[in-house]
């Protein structure tokens, strides 16, 4: 098995270096979790999705996807930094419904897989995110980092 480790920001664009040479898999492209304005006069959570694309030749493993739980250090928790001591509460999960939790399968969280990748195929699989409504926080640009690990 081969564990790949590259950032990920839930605020912003992100770009992820595409797979090592002579690997089986790699990460084909990615589309960040991008919120837009958040005002905290907002009733309803804001909701955004990303997404990552990868593809494997010759895959004879399952592959899984799991993302770190971020600046907060706790799956349940997560929170972008931004001005002052506030942090803005969100998270990213697995399914459109926003129940899972996309962690590492521990505490609680899910994991993407293990899936058993089909030979040559690009495989998207949405990130959906959410910001809970009524966080009281100052203007300006919040984000957090995360680790996104590929194992296969």
């Amino acid at each position: 098995m081969r564990n790949r480790a590259a950032a990920f920001i839930a605020a912003g664009v992100c770009g992820l270096l595409p797979g090592w040479a002579g690997a089986v898999c790699q990460i084909r492209g990615t589309v960040g979790v991008s919120f837009g304005t958040y005002l905290t006069t907002d009733l309803l959570p804001r909701d955004s999705a990303g997404s990552i694309t990868y593809r494997c030749e010759g895959q004879v493993t399952p592959i899984t996807i799991d993302f770190s739980a971020g600046g907060s250090g706790d799956y349940q928790a997560r929170s972008m930094a931004g001005p002052g001591a506030p942090r803005l509460q969100y998270n990213l999960y697995l399914d459109a419904t926003r129940l899972i939790i996309w962690g590492n399968g521990a505490g609680g969280t899910g994991r993407y897989g293990p899936v058993l990748p089909v030979y040559g195929v690009e495989v998207t699989v949405p990130i959906f995110g959410r910001i809970p409504a009524v966080q009281t926080i100052p203007a300006g640009a919040y984000s957090d980092t995360l680790v996104m690990t590929v194992t296969f």
